[in-house]
Order: C-alpha cells, then sequence, then structure tokens
C-alpha cells in the first residue's frame, strides 16, 4: 500500500492500462485489490471486458473488450473504477465516481485531486453522466501525465 492506505506505485503500474489502448478513446482502470465477495463489476459489463474468476477475486479487464461504455464506474460500490482517455492533443480525460451533493454541472471550475485529497490540478467538468439508480460519474480533463494520479474532485 501507499500513502495513507492508497495504492503503491507498482500497484497503480499495474492497473494502468496500456497507453496505446487508452488513446483510442475511453477505456476502464480497476483500482481493487480487495478479496472480499463482490462481483457487480463483472455482471455490470455488457462486453464481458471485466475478468473474475470467483466472487472473491479481484477483478482484471480485458482491454480488447472494453468499449469505455463506463456502466462499471457507476455500479462499483467500492469507488474503485475510473475511465481514462488518452488524447492526441496530451490531454486525458478522467471520468469518476462521485457522490456528494450539490453535483458539479457541465463547465464548472473544480479542483482535481489525487488519491491523498491533495489538488494536482484546476479544471473544469466536460460531462457529467446519471446512471439509471441516479449514481454518478463525472469526466474532467487534465493533462495527459496526470491521467492516472487524478482520483477525485472538489468544487
Amino acid at each position: 500500500m501507499g500513502e495513507a492506505g492508497t495504492l503503491s506505485e507498482d500497484e497503480i503500474s499495474r492497473a494502468a492500462p496500456p497507453r496505446k489502448r487508452a488513446m483510442k478513446g475511453p477505456v476502464c482502470v480497476i483500482e481493487c485489490l480487495e478479496e472480499i465477495p463482490c462481483d457487480v463489476c463483472a455482471w455490470s459489463c455488457p462486453f464481458e471486458a471485466v475478468i473474475k474468476p470467483d466472487v472473491t477475486t479481484p477483478p482484471d479487464v480485458d482491454y480488447e473488450k472494453c468499449t469505455g461504455c463506463g456502466k462499471c464506474v457507476l455500479a462499483c460500490p467500492g469507488l474503485a473504477i475510473f475511465m481514462v482517455e488518452l488524447t492526441k492533443e496530451g490531454k486525458a480525460r478522467v471520468t469518476l465516481p462521485y457522490e456528494f451533493i450539490p453535483v458539479p454541472e457541465e463547465g464548472q471550475r473544480v479542483k482535481a485531486l489525487d488519491r491523498t485529497g491533495r489538488k494536482v490540478f484546476t479544471t473544469e467538468v466536460v460531462r457529467v453522466v446519471r446512471g439509471t439508480d441516479k449514481t454518478l460519474a463525472l469526466t474532467v480533463e487534465v493533462p495527459s501525465d496526470l491521467y492516472m494520479d487524478v482520483r477525485g474532485i472538489r468544487p
């Protein structure tokens, strides 16, 4: 484990999708290491891209099957799944689960936070998605070198 119970650098590296895949479009990043009985991510994926051999095995991703639909982000009760997309312009779009009110609006300026809650960048919300059960995911745009650092926002 890393600082304050966060992932270590090695765990972060293992969770990162191949850069080439992230350049093709949104792809999920699963930062779940828990060996607990949970498989919501696997059954929420309509493309069978989330791999869980059994209910207590931490999930893995088949990056060739992942379409970046984001259903796993909205379904994960542990807030451990994110979406990333790298652009040709040197930017990254990071989609994060969000559970607070008031809900930021598209275009609203926010602070992008790392895993410990430290501000790493000021940006704006580019997309707000509501799941059918009213769960939320927000997408922010950051410099591409921060795509594996940004894991939260603060309005």
